[in-house]
């Protein structure tokens, strides 16, 4: 139960640090380099995933 606590605490603790953050115009410029940086991860995955998905081609259960 103190191991939740603590991992509660950190989560709480980091959404306000980053809201404190975006409040400054260079923290705000950090926090969207950061978003973009994980938005090009997430396309990258997708596209690749997709890619993937059409070489395998279609599965049993789709036909279904």
């Amino acid at each position: 139960m103190k191991k939740l606590l603590w991992f509660l605490l950190g989560i709480v603790g980091g959404f306000v640090a980053a809201h404190f953050l975006n409040k400054d115009p260079r923290g705000h410029e950090l926090l969207a380099s950061i978003d973009a940086r994980i938005e090009e991860f997430a396309d990258r995955m997708t596209d690749a995933y997709h890619e993937e998905d059409a070489r395998r081609g279609p599965s049993d259960t789709e036909a279904a």
